[in-house]
C-alpha cells in the first residue's frame, strides 16, 4: 500500500490512540471520496450484520426477521441491509424510536408497552424465520419463542450481562469467557433437543475474522461498495475527541442512542472526507454498541472491540 493510503482495520484492542500499528494483511483500502466516519462505522458494526444476515441465518427475500434494538448500531445496520435483501422486517425499540424504525423500512415494537413475542405473533401469526439476539440470558428463549418452525436466532453481544457499561455483576474487566461459552454450549444444545426445530446459533466478529479473515476483508469491501453507491446511509449519533472516550463510553452505557458514536482524533474540527490532503492518523469508532435498555432494566451495549479508519504512514 502506497503512503497516505485510507485504510480501514478492525484492531480489536489498541485503537483509541493518534498511531496504531498494524500487520499490512489487516488492513482493507477505504475507496476515495467516502465520509470516513461512516466508512469506520462499516468495519464493526456493519460487518456484523452483514455476516449475521448472510453467513449465519442466510436469509432469503421475503423472510421474516425480528432485530433487537433495532434503532441502536448494529439494530440499524441490520435495518438497512435487510430491507436491501428483501425481508420483511419487524424491531424492538423505545417510543421515541419508532419514527426511525418506520422510516427504515421496518415494523416498530415497543418493547415498554407490549410483549415484544405477542406482538410478532399477532402481526405474523405463525413467527419469525430468524431473530437477531443482542441482549442475551434469558432474553434468548424468548426470542425462540417468537420463531415459527424450523426459524433460527442469532446470538450476539450479550449486552444482558452488561450494567452501565460494566458486567451486571459489579466485577470490572472482561467477561467470564468459560461461563459465557458454557451457557451458550447449553442454549445450542437445548434448541437442538426441544421440539419447533428451533434453533439458536452464536455469532463473534472476533472468532469469524480470526478463523476466516478473509471473509471479513470480502464483506468489509462488499460494503464499502454499497456505501459508495449510496445504498445503505450509517447513522452517526454522536462524535467526541479522543479524550472524551469516557464521556463516550458514560453515554453508551447511560442511555439509547440512535446510531453510531465516533471517537475523533486531536486536530480535526470537522469529518467530511479524508482524501483531501490532510494528515489525519486515526478515526476511532468505539466497539461499544449503543443500544436500548432491555425489558430488565439492563443497561445495553456490546463489547468494547475498537475499529479503526487512518492512512498509511
Amino acid at each position: 500500500m502506497d503512503s497516505g493510503q485510507l485504510v480501514a482495520a478492525l484492531s480489536i484492542t489498541g485503537a483509541y490512540s493518534e498511531f496504531v500499528c498494524l500487520p499490512q494483511c489487516e488492513l482493507v483500502p477505504v475507496p476515495f471520496g467516502l465520509d470516513a466516519a461512516e466508512a469506520v462505522s462499516l468495519v464493526l458494526n456493519y460487518v456484523t450484520a452483514y455476516q449475521m444476515l448472510h453467513r449465519s441465518a442466510r436469509v432469503k427475500p421475503g423472510q421474516r426477521v425480528l432485530i433487537h434494538g433495532a434503532a441502536g448500531g448494529v439494530g440499524s445496520a441490520l435495518m438497512q441491509l435487510g430491507r436491501l435483501a428483501g425481508l420483511e422486517m419487524y424491531g424492538t425499540c423505545s417510543s421515541p424510536h419508532v419514527p426511525v424504525i418506520s422510516a427504515m423500512g421496518g415494523t416498530p415494537v415497543d418493547y415498554k408497552l407490549v410483549d415484544f413475542v405477542k406482538e410478532i405473533r399477532r402481526f405474523t401469526g405463525s413467527g419469525v424465520d430468524v431473530v437477531f439476539d443482542g441482549i442475551g440470558g434469558s432474553n434468548i428463549w424468548r426470542s425462540r419463542m417468537a420463531l415459527c418452525p424450523g426459524g433460527t436466532v442469532v446470538a450476539y453481544g450479550l449486552s444482558a450481562s452488561l450494567r452501565g457499561g460494566r458486567l451486571a455483576s459489579g466485577r470490572s474487566g472482561r467477561r467470564n469467557r468459560f461461563q459465557r461459552l458454557a451457557i451458550f454450549g447449553l442454549v445450542i444444545a437445548a434448541s437442538y433437543v426441544l421440539p419447533g426445530r428451533k434453533h439458536v446459533i452464536p455469532y463473534s466478529i472476533q472468532w469469524l475474522k480470526r478463523m476466516r479473515p478473509a471473509l471479513f476483508r470480502h464483506d468489509l469491501i462488499a460494503l464499502f461498495d454499497l456505501l459508495q453507491q449510496k445504498k445503505i446511509k450509517p447513522l452517526i449519533a454522536a462524535r467526541f475527541s479522543l479524550a472524551e472516550a469516557r464521556q463516550a463510553h458514560e453515554l453508551l452505557g447511560e442511555q439509547g442512542v440512535t446510531g453510531k458514536i465516533v471517537l475523533v482524533p486531536k486536530g480535526v474540527d470537522a469529518i467530511a472526507n479524508f482524501n483531501d490532503g490532510r494528515k489525519v492518523d486515526t478515526l476511532v469508532s468505539p466497539g461499544a454498541d449503543a443500544h436500548e435498555r432491555n425489558q430488565r432494566s439492563h443497561e445495553r451495549n456490546q463489547r468494547s472491540i475498537a475499529c479503526v479508519i487512518g492512512r498509511c504512514p
